[in-house]
């Protein structure tokens, strides 16, 4: 029988969550292939027409090789898709082109905030990263402009109620600064959007700038300028795997 499984096909890509939760969008008849509802087991091929909920489906490429992890110092300014209408620029524009397969990046950062991110080449990795069940640490340097007392810290390591559900920080500690412009170091454990900006917001509190310096183990290198990017070894990869491969 020619052809990959279909959850392995839509897992790769990285936008339609793990090979289980696929299976479970499979059994809800959420899947379509050659407009039937796909079973498990399917295995389809270049040739077939995939859709997810409605939405055709342009499956990633078979990925050759090894899983192989880089990690960008994103500067302000640079947006986390591939293509921007407005012709902004994208932090894929200087990543080292594939032969085969294509970067996906692990989660976001808004044009306005640096640091961290990492991009992989296998997109169900990246998916698993990315979820909140596996509860893996983000970390950031943060400069806030306004006043913040032990009142404020309780109430943002306990939990505040955002539009889009309970969000707090793991941690938070002082990282020097002066009486307008302090900076912090927290700790989440999601990847909600722009949920560091406002988890500080609903105090009253003004980010001025926001660097993402750690994802799980991985830190940001304090030699690798903004804009730059390497390839995280074997080790590290695994170390990546571990947390989320139990």
């Amino acid at each position: 029988m020619t052809g990959e499984r279909l959850q392995k096909v839509l897992a790769r890509s990285g936008h339609y969550g793990s090979r289980r939760e696929i299976e479970r969008q499979i059994s809800a008849g959420l899947i379509l292939v050659n407009g039937k509802p796909a079973q498990l087991g399917d295995r389809v091929t270049h040739n077939d027409v995939i859709l997810v909920k409605g939405q055709p489906v342009k499956p990633a490429p078979r990925m050759e090789g090894p899983c192989r992890v880089l990690l960008y110092h994103k500067p302000e300014g640079e947006i986390c898709s591939r293509a921007d209408p407005k012709g902004r620029p994208t932090i894929f524009q200087r990543l080292p082109p594939l032969k085969q397969g294509r970067w996906v990046a692990v989660g976001r950062l808004d044009i306005n905030t640096s640091g961290l991110i990492l991009l992989t080449t296998d997109g169900d990795l990246a998916h698993r990263l990315m979820h909140p069940s596996y509860e893996i640490e983000r970390e950031y340097a943060v400069r806030v402009h306004g006043p913040v007392n032990n009142d404020v810290i309780g109430k943002l390591k306990q939990g505040v109620q955002l539009e889009d559900g309970i969000a707090r920080f793991e941690s938070i500690r002082e990282g020097g600064g002066n009486r307008t412009n302090h900076w912090y170091q927290v700790v989440i454990m999601e990847g909600k959007q722009r949920e560091v900006r406002r988890l500080w917001e609903s105090q009253g509190v003004e980010v001025s700038r926001l660097i993402r310096v750690r994802f799980g183990a991985i830190q940001l290198p304090r030699g690798l300028h903004r804009g730059r990017w390497l390839e995280l070894p074997d080790t590290d990869i695994e170390t990546l795997r571990r947390q989320v491969y139990p």
